[in-house]
């Protein structure tokens, strides 16, 4: 293939909402521009994006992919990312490595949650954004309900440039000049769609103190003054939005499409980078010829090459078979080919200049976010800002034995998506899957067999309550054995008294006179420790209590570690049953930030959970709704506050503090873990 032109090169993500067509735009584009010889279906699963047999079994994108095209000698790289939330956190890979956005809205259902999150992510990362109508081939499509909802519900000023023409075929005309796709013919504006040029023009003196004083001293701009105005707008999307509208699946205004992206969208050389160096944050001026820095945004397992990187050149060039550095975590690595992404496919390269999408494979120590470089230069470039998630499911070995596959398979994964996260809890012993919601986890759950052979069995995570004790009292703990031979001997007298929240658990030894031998005090506290993870309610780990061990008795001969182990085991077992023992249960501060028309309804299902609201407070035009909520409360959270806000709210939490569990909820946990122990008894 032909070098790459750093000039003539522009990357672009397409975000937006689920179903709104992104992939089926992609793979038309390619189509389009003779990329690829047959327009690729995700309904037919011949999509060159969703390649994955989890996206063709969906029939909708679950992680980000890449392809390309040329357009006008131009080479552009498209990156397409899921629209579901589960999957959503590929969009933040994307936008860090792209130079556009195409946001794509569905004609038929107009702006949605997903558009708002999009528009949010775009502003934040200040990329030039053209906005694309899809499916207005559709009878139910309803072009002016769409730039209302935009207007109305994001505060934009829509301004539709690229509109099709009702009852001509899907002839699409350009509101300012007239043009049609081909340039070379015009037709008439329809009447209803001409006040949309003067926002046009009135939008694009705004963006120059010249133009603006032309315009309010005649009243006008000429054609000329307007498209070189658009430029400014189409990369400043905070305020006005330029508009396409058109149809994927039949391909109006995607020639439009494409020429607005090499003549709006700025190429790689006409920017900054933002870097990190000792710290602090600063920029750098692209070099053609400096060091070599990328970003690695993605990292996939391929059955055949193995590990894949994928990565955006931000300065310089990367070669062929070569060395890198990792600057972000430090240490070298060989590169061998270098390819550009066709889906699936891989093209090979030689270099990979300033601009340009690669991937190499086999880079062992490379991660996500992490920044590569030709040479040590001191510093590196931001990482990714992943969204985090919070539902979680523990997951058991389908088949004995198969504890080490499954945990080199999460392991695998989890490099794949740095949104899934995965931990051994340290209290209930189980293996925990971390995502964004059910969808996102069951699809690693699909991986993890697919790719590395681990099946899982899933659930709702056990609930890691604590028992503690309302009162002192005393307890004893006799192990005697003596049937014969050398025994066992060893008892225990203690005081359990309760203790201060912030302090979990206390030892005292105050023998006198030599009760029991100062040998076998370790050995006492070995066993009170064992019963205070044991627990006696429910098997829960026992806290903020002071055990005090003030007597006992000893053997000569028969005394050992062993018997004081047991007696100071179950001399706290008999005490804690006199001191009026008690459940505590897990307590999560929970942020949730939802629109306002939302936050009576979030509440009321807060205070349904046994939830305490303790503020609310606005951000970014949202409401943050702070509360404390019982963990056992919030394990299906993801799904249940979607629903109530319509996918628009989005939440955090983090531990707070345990309280005590109330009674009739406290009978129901113990019952049930007297329920299981015997249970495994039967089965052991």
């Amino acid at each position: 293939m032909a070098a790459l032109v750093p000039e003539k090169i522009r990357n672009i993500a397409l975000l937006g909402g689920p179903g709104a067509g992104k992939t089926t735009l992609a793979d038309a584009l390619l189509f389009l521009a003779g990329a690829v010889s047959r327009k690729g279906s995700v309904d037919q699963g011949t999509s060159v994006f969703d390649h994955e047999e989890e996206a063709k079994s969906r029939h909708h994108s679950v992680s980000l992919s890449v392809g390309h095209l040329t357009w006008r000698d131009t080479w552009i790289n498209i990156v397409d990312t899921p629209g579901l939330l589960d999957f959503f956190g590929d969009a933040y890979a994307a936008v860090r490595v792209v130079d556009g956005v195409v946001l794509v809205l569905d004609a038929t259902v107009g702006a949605e949650a997903m558009t708002e999150r999009s528009l949010r992510l775009i502003r934040h990362h200040r990329l030039p954004c053209i906005a694309f109508i899809n499916k207005a081939d559709d009878e139910r499509a309803d072009l002016a309900k769409v730039l209302a909802q935009l207007e109305e519900h994001f505060h934009l000023t829509p301004l539709p440039l690229w509109v099709p023409i009702k009852g001509n075929g899907g002839t699409v005309v350009n509101l300012v000049t007239g043009h049609l796709e081909d340039r070379r013919t015009t037709a008439q504006v329809p009447e209803d769609l001409v006040p949309y040029r003067e926002r046009i023009v009135e939008a694009v003196a705004e963006t120059d103190d010249a133009l603006l004083e032309t315009y309010l001293d005649t009243g006008s701009l000429d054609e000329e003054a307007v498209v070189k105005g658009l430029r400014r707008l189409v990369s400043a999307p905070e305020k006005n939005l330029l508009v396409f509208a058109g149809s994927a699946l039949k391909e109006w205004g995607l020639r439009a499409l494409l020429d607005a992206i090499v003549d709006w969208v700025p190429p790689p050389t006409e920017q900054t980078i933002s870097w990190i160096q000792d710290g602090q944050s600063s920029t750098l001026t692209p070099r053609l010829n400096g060091p070599g820095i990328a970003l690695v945004f993605k990292v996939f397992a391929d059955p055949y090459v193995g590990r894949i990187s994928l990565f955006r050149v931000f300065s310089g060039t990367f070669s062929s078979d070569s060395t890198i550095l990792n600057a972000t975590v430090g240490g070298r690595e060989r590169v061998g080919q270098l390819m550009v992404p066709q889906g699936k496919n891989y093209e090979p390269i030689g270099e990979a200049p300033i601009g340009s999408i690669a991937l190499v494979g086999k880079l062992e120590r490379t991660r996500a976010g992490h920044t590569i470089t030709t040479e040590p230069i001191g510093g590196h470039l931001p990482p990714i800002e992943f969204p985090t998630g919070y539902m979680e499911l523990a997951v058991y070995p389908k088949a004995r034995g198969d504890e080490e596959k499954i945990l080199s398979g999460i392991q695998r994964v989890a490099e794949e998506d740095p949104v899934f996260r995965w931990h051994r809890h340290p209290e209930t012993g189980e293996t925990i899957i971390v995502g964004m919601g059910d969808q996102h986890l069951e699809v690693m759950v699909e991986k993890l067999k697919r790719k590395f052979g681990a099946e899982v069995i899933t659930t709702l995570p056990k609930i890691p309550y604590k028992e503690t004790i309302r009162k002192p009292a005393e307890g004893e703990g006799r192990f005697v054995k003596q049937t014969g031979g050398r025994g066992q001997y060893g008892i225990a007298r203690i005081r359990v008294e309760p203790l201060d929240p912030s302090v979990e658990f206390e030892f005292v030894n105050r023998i006198t006179g030599g009760a029991i031998p100062a040998r076998y005090i370790p050995s006492v506290e070995k066993g009170v420790r064992e019963g205070k993870e044991r627990g006696v309610l429910a098997n829960y780990n026992l806290i903020n209590i002071r055990v005090i061990l003030y007597d006992g008795k000893y053997h000569e001969v028969d005394s050992s570690d062993y018997a004081f182990q047991m007696a100071g085991l179950l001399a706290l077992r008999d005490a804690v049953e006199k001191a009026e023992p008690y459940l505590l249960e897990p307590i999560m501060r929970l942020e949730a930030t939802v629109p306002e028309e939302f936050v009576g309804d979030v509440i009321g299902d807060i205070n349904g959970k046994r939830g305490q609201v303790i503020g609310i407070e606005p951000e970014d035009g949202m409401r943050v709704i702070s509360a404390l909520v019982p963990m056992a409360s919030l394990q299906r959270y993801a799904a249940e506050l979607r629903s109530l806000t319509r996918g628009r709210g989005s939440y955090k939490i983090e531990f707070s503090h345990y309280q005590e569990l109330p009674p009739h909820l406290s009978a129901q946990v113990i019952a049930e873990a007297r329920s299981q122990k015997r249970d495994d008894k039967e089965k052991g």
